[in-house]
């Protein structure tokens, strides 16, 4: 597929900038502009302006620019070629012929989109259902409302080899297989996936369902499930809730990261709908760079115990090579035991929104993690702290943030060890 400097051109003149922005945000005429307080950066004075005539918005506080595709990746966080599809769409313009083979993907990718589709709504009726009595008590202990289980299109799964096969025969199991929702081995028929568990559907930028969480009912393992790789879905790029978290985030000005789905939910119910979370797994390069595209220092904040606290120094790792000026992590630390969800419940919103305001920097909680690391009696003791700290810093590749990094090192070891000055070398 080619798209020529002219097509582009034609798209953003056909697009109604202040249209398309309008559907977001609530815009006010001032002369032949509109303006709006801006939904990249929390503000009170409106100093987000659209201009139709030019094809552009712009912010005078953030100095967010752009014109309709800009909007649709910077602030719907669409890629870039979904972004064009949508508008040529609505635009009532023919997108370029894409050669064969990327056609036969694309046309295989609508009809993995339907099922994941029919699925999703086959297991929230389920749910809906006396089959569903069960979930639905699950539900409402963990105070989840039915409003909210229908936001996030939750459903259940029956405790079937079958049902969801033979529902979606029509796609054949080949497509079913496909798509994550049947297991095929070797020469055996294929089954569900799924069964016997809450669904939670998850939902790629655009808001279209690409694979599930299932939850276990009752005992059992694995307690969660997740939906295999498929060409729809890939786990180290999708942060679930990311759909819905997106304007929130912009809105609030900072996005939180945590460890699990019903912790997203959970903390959406109680007013934090800038939550979201990775999928089973540490927070990969790709996840992190989505966090960063909406807020210059994301909130991670994991579970209070011993699993939870390893996790976020895994993100801290993770995230040193990636560093650049203002671009950082902070951690929300929870009483030992509790997570995001038990919070919320137990203590009110009120009490998260106060572990929010004093988040610790990531600086803070590497050295924190390094000085408790080992004993620092002796002088070989110190010198390996000093040693893994260089490292540390040694993993960044902005060379202004890393020489920071260093001369903060360094003035931590002065003040902990009760030394004045001196030179630190990495």
């Amino acid at each position: 597929m080619s798209l020529t400097p002219a097509f582009l051109d034609e798209l953003r003149a056909r697009t109604l900038l202040s249209g398309l922005i309008a559907k977001t945000v609530k815009l006010q005429r001032a002369g032949r502009e509109f303006r709006a307080c801006c939904p990249f950066h929390n503000e009170k004075t409106p100093s987000f302006y659209v201009n139709d005539d030019k094809g552009f918005y712009h912010c005078f506080g953030c100095g967010a620019h752009g014109d309709a595709i800009r909007w649709m990746t910077d602030q719907r966080g669409l890629p870039f070629i979904d972004a064009v599809k949508e508008l040529a769409q609505v635009a009532g313009l023919d997108m370029p012929e894409q050669d064969r083979r990327a056609a036969e993907k694309a046309e295989r990718a609508k009809g993995l989109h339907e099922a994941m589709a029919d699925a999703a709504k086959w297991f929230g009726d389920r749910l809906q259902g006396i089959e569903g009595a069960e979930a639905r008590a699950v539900l409402k202990r963990r105070g989840v409302t039915e409003e909210t289980a229908r936001t996030f299109g939750l459903g259940f799964s029956p405790d079937s080899r079958g049902k969801l096969r033979q529902a979606l025969n029509g796609y054949g199991d080949a497509m079913l297989v496909e798509a994550g929702l049947l297991i095929q081995v070797e020469e055996k028929e294929p089954y569900d996936r799924f069964r016997g568990r809450l669904m939670i559907p998850i939902r790629d930028v655009r808001g279209r369902t690409i694979a599930f969480g299932g939850r276990i009912i009752g005992d059992g393992e694995p307690k969660y499930l997740n939906s295999p790789e498929t060409p729809l879905f890939d786990k180290g790029r999708t942060l679930y809730n990311l759909d819905r978290a997106q304007a929130a985030a912009r809105q609030a000005g900072r996005i939180i990261a945590v460890e699990g789905y019903m912790d997203v939910i959970a903390l959406t119910q109680a007013g934090f709908g800038e939550a979201v979370a990775p999928l089973g797994t540490a927070l990969t390069e790709h996840q992190l760079d989505r966090l960063w595209r909406i807020a210059e220092v994301p909130l991670l904040c994991f579970d209070g115990d011993t699993a939870g606290q390893k996790a976020a120094l895994r993100a801290a790792h993770r995230a040193l090579p990636l560093l650049q000026p203002g671009r950082s992590l902070a951690f929300v630390t929870l009483p030992d035991g509790l997570d995001p969800d038990d919070l919320v419940r137990t203590k009110g919103p009120q009490a998260f929104e106060a572990l929010l305001k004093v988040p610790q920097p990531l600086v803070d909680r590497l050295w924190a993690s390094e000085v408790a690391a080992e004993p620092l009696d002796t002088p070989e003791q110190r010198a390996g702290l000093k040693q893994r700290l260089t490292e540390l810093a040694g993993q960044i590749a902005d060379p202004n943030v890393k020489s920071e990094y260093l001369a903060d090192f360094r003035q931590r070891l002065d003040v902990h060890f009760g030394r004045g000055p001196r030179q630190f070398q990495p």
